[in-house]
């Protein structure tokens, strides 16, 4: 949510500053930003309401604002409604300091009534301008420098944030500081760069530093000096990416998010062989020992959206394989509890970006409480990797679209090789049984790259559901996981009402919202649950619905129920929730490209939700 890119160097900072945020459009915004410095003269803002192409057209692509320093912003309203006036940057009222800021300042109101004792008078309705003011405020006071007073600001704010903050008494000079919200750091060729997240900058540099919670640091003549609170010099080694700049890039494709549905095959097919060594596992990398994975009692999965929906198709997979209780929770009801643990619980934090801030709380939640941590997480060096005890790196790449497919789809392979290495360690599956399973999991990518070879099937099917008003998506059992995914996809992009049931649920209610015409979507890859899914199928079409089944090869006898009917290719039930999706993924996407609507960034929604 929001995005950051800051720049000081020799180059003009304007045109660098737009395409770094050009590259975390996916995060949501409803506002731009730019504020560049030219020496020692003042600093020269610029904003714009509405898409960055606003504030591009604005500027003439950078090159009306001329300054080799600089900062900009793209705005998720928080306090104050989208508007040119509540845009970043900020100034104070001197525009001695200027500054961009991701996050929410909870004591903003009580600031910026002690602000206005002092004299302050406030344009915006935002928190950030009481931030800028407070910095301001400290600066001028004590007579300190720029570390110095974002401390002081630092211990009198309470909330999240990532500041990038210049001031006109150091030309040339960026300052930042964190809690909570993420950001990196990266130098290269004596030029120095900060963003809130690594595409921004990947096109110019690959050597980037993690700031820490509580930390500050100080940009310039093409270094990067970091600060903890008591203003001391903190050292830090970089951290080489990796990743192909052009893998944030379209590639041909219309959308990131179908480059992304596409690239699911190589993205559990690199997770998986990141850990396997010809006919085994070797997780060593957990630090995780064998005594300990035979020493845990219950398993609690925490997480948020999809990675939810991932956490809610492994307690199925690791209940039956590894035979341990299993509870799966949303992050931001597990923060507000208090939660039960045993002395053996181990808690899974999964998440894409590793800075969910409701994925944070609960870790550290469980942290405090002593009990041990794993996360599942894409971002090296992202907060929950840092800070969990144990972390197993999905290696999905940089995801842009906001809707995720292929890092869901990582997440579901870390899942299931965590599941056969406990089965195997705690002697619940044998030897057989695991290398059978582990076959499977090599075999998933082809699968995948069979169901994406017949997408057109599928766009026909979307194109004429472009216009429902209600999509109801059933399954049992791991089928149910699958559909609560599937249902968030098409909500999340088409804007068409979606919900997922459980099956056996429909007469409790549900049944009573079917009406002529409406569409279901029902999953059935678990053959145990097919009659019984058929006959809820059955159900609703005698109530008027039109209805769509996802079926393994084989099961023909759906034809006689369901309206139409998509075909995958067989495999363990366990991991059918890898093949079931991909249909899902692409009819979400296909629904939303014939409505006319921005695929990749959905209105209302950010890539990463690193605020409550």
């Amino acid at each position: 949510m929001c995005g950051i890119v800051g720049f000081t160097g020799r180059q003009q900072a304007a045109p660098i500053l737009l395409d770094g945020l050009s590259k975390l459009e996916y995060r949501g915004y409803d506002s731009a930003g730019i504020a560049v410095r030219n020496g020692s003269e003042k600093t020269e803002i610029v904003k714009a309401k509405g898409r960055l192409q606003f504030l591009i057209e604005k500027t003439n692509g950078g090159q009306a604002v001329v300054g080799t320093c600089g900062i900009g912003h793209t705005r998720w309203a928080t306090h104050g409604e989208p508007s040119e006036t509540n845009a970043h940057p900020h100034s104070s009222q001197d525009c001695s300091v200027v500054a961009v800021h991701n996050g929410i300042i909870e004591n903003y109101q009580e600031l910026r009534d002690k602000l206005q004792r002092k004299g302050y008078r406030f344009y915006s309705k935002t928190d950030t301008e009481v931030v800028v003011n407070l910095i301001d405020y400290y600066y001028k006071k004590y007579q300190v420098g720029p570390i110095d007073a974002l401390a002081k600001t630092m211990v009198r704010v309470r909330g999240s944030y990532a500041l990038a903050v210049m001031f006109l008494d150091y030309p040339g000079e960026i300052y930042t500081a964190r809690k909570d919200s993420p950001m990196v750091l990266g130098v290269a060729d004596e030029e120095a760069y900060v963003a809130s997240d690594v595409p921004a900058i990947l096109r110019y540099t690959r050597k980037m530093y993690y700031i820490d919670n509580l930390e500050m640091a100080r940009l310039a003549n093409g270094a990067i000096t970091f600060y903890n609170l008591d203003g001391d010099v903190v050292e830090k080694e970089p951290t080489e990416i990796h990743w192909d700049a052009e893998a944030a890039e379209k590639g041909g494709f219309e959308h990131f998010m179908i480059k992304e549905i596409f690239e699911q095959p190589r993205a559990i097919r690199d997770t998986l062989f990141s850990v396997l060594r010809e006919d085994t596992l070797d997780v060593s990398a957990l630090a995780l020992s064998e005594e300990r994975i035979r020493s845990f009692d219950q398993i609690l999965i925490v997480a948020c959206g999809s990675a939810y929906h991932v956490g809610v198709v492994a307690q199925y997979v690791f209940e039956d394989l590894v035979r341990i209780p299993v509870r799966v929770e949303l992050a931001s009801e597990f923060r507000y509890r208090r939660p039960l643990f045993s002395k053996n619980s181990l808690v899974v934090i999964v998440s894409q970006s590793g800075e969910t801030a409701d994925s944070l709380a609960a870790l550290r939640e469980a942290k405090k409480q002593g009990v041990l941590t794993l996360a599942i997480v894409n971002v090296v060096g992202s907060s929950i990797a840092r800070e969990a005890d144990h972390v197993f790196y999905t290696l999905a790449g940089p995801e842009i679209a906001v809707a995720t497919t292929k890092a869901y789809s990582a997440q579901l392979m870390a899942s299931y090789v965590l599941a056969l290495e406990f089965g195997r360690v705690r002697g619940t599956i044998s030897e057989e049984v695991f290398g059978s399973l582990l076959w499977e999991l090599r075999s998933l990518p082809e699968k995948i790259e069979k169901i994406l070879a017949d997408k057109e099937q599928l766009q026909w099917f979307a194109a004429k559901q472009a216009n429902a008003k209600d999509v109801f998506f059933l399954g049992r059992g791991i089928d149910y996981g699958i559909s609560m995914e599937g249902s968030l996809k098409m909500k999340e992009i088409s804007y068409i009402h979606s919900e997922a049931y459980a099956a056996g649920e429909l007469k409790h209610g549900t049944i009573s919202l079917i009406e002529e015409g409406t569409l279901v979507i029902s999953i059935l890859t678990q053959q145990a649950l097919y009659e019984k899914m058929i006959s809820n199928m059955a159900e609703v079409k005698s109530r008027g619905a039109y209805v769509m089944g996802v079926t393994t090869y084989g099961n023909y006898t759906i034809e006689d129920t369901a309206d139409f009917t998509v075909y995958i290719p067989q495999t363990d039930e366990h991991f059918m929730a890898s093949l079931a999706v991909v249909p899902l993924q692409l009819i979400g996407y296909y629904v939303s490209v014939a409505r006319g609507l921005d695929v990749d960034k959905p209105r209302n929604l950010a890539k990463s939700v690193t605020v409550e």
